[in-house]
């Protein structure tokens, strides 16, 4: 990018997609994201933009310092969130987006890891940050850096989510998911996911969801169908098949309004986990 020739504006919007893209895998949520780029660009007018040697350093190293902020006051108000909490759904374009490190099972198990494991581990493994430059943005020691890339990753690599190994692939599955609900198909639902499963339901209590995280095949498959017999969707529901978090997803409207997200996390074989994302707070954006 030629500094000479840009603005102070025009160089954080050059910088803009990547700020987003960190700070969203940080929070996992578009809206604390977009509030966290906000305030870089304020910080950025307010810093002599001319004296800046280097920009993007810059601006990462203050949009990761207001995550990791972000973050420990989120985890207190998290205490207090009524059921599983999910990450807010992001509408992605089919082309480009690192669908693996943007789904929301990957999103799902950052947050099991501290604030400065998780900042550690993204700007590392996800943005190619080097270790010496990672010390830089989050003023600690090299040694300290890799310490905590470490454990972010010895703690992933366990439990580290299945991918189909393409997104055709991702959506039969989830097409043959939806058609088999909406048949009343027990055993075909049964099949499709794995005896492990596990359904995230994400009300936040503003709506009706499971209040714990159900799992087994057979234990999900009979809540859905239970629901859709006590509940069953109004006539003017829209479903459609939509690219959220890199990856094919549901999505259901009424009159306008997004009712529920839905995607899964499959191997291209079985459905390993539903996550459906309910709290109308999380879907304006969609």
């Amino acid at each position: 990018h030629d500094r000479a020739m840009s603005s102070p504006v025009e160089v954080f919007e050059s910088h803009r997609r990547h700020l987003f893209a960190v700070a969203y895998r940080m929070l996992g949520s578009v809206a604390e994201a977009e509030d966290m780029v906000q305030e870089a660009y304020l910080r950025w007018q307010a810093a002599d933009a001319a004296a800046v040697v280097a920009p993007r350093a810059f601006l990462t190293t203050v949009v990761t310092r207001l995550c990791l902020d972000q973050l420990k006051a989120a985890r207190r108000t998290r205490e207090t969130y009524v059921g599983p909490w999910l990450p807010e759904p992001l509408a992605t374009q089919a082309s480009g987006s690192d669908a693996e490190t943007l789904s929301l099972a990957f999103l799902v198990l950052l947050e099991s890891l501290s604030a400065a494991e998780r900042a550690a581990y993204l700007l590392h493994e996800v943005f190619d940050y080097s270790h010496a430059e990672v010390a830089q943005i989050l003023d600690k020691d090299e040694a300290a850096c890799r310490q905590l890339c470490h454990r972010a990753r010895s703690h992933l690599a366990a439990r580290r989510p299945r991918y189909a190994a393409s997104k055709d692939q991702h959506l039969r599955l989830l097409t043959g998911f939806m058609q088999a609900v909406t048949a009343g198909d027990l055993a075909g639902i049964t099949c499709l996911l794995s005896a492990d499963a596990a359904t995230y339901s994400d009300g936040g209590g503003r709506v009706r969801a499971a209040l714990n995280v159900v799992r087994g095949a057979d234990s999900i498959a009979r809540l859905l169908l239970g629901l859709q017999r006590r509940w069953p969707l109004p006539e003017k529901t829209q479903g459609e098949v939509r690219e959220l978090n890199g990856w094919p997803a549901l999505v259901l409207r009424l009159e306008g309004q997004v009712q529920l997200a839905l995607g899964i996390e499959t191997d291209g074989e079985q459905i390993h986990a539903l996550h459906i994302v309910l709290n109308p707070d999380k879907l304006t954006r969609l």
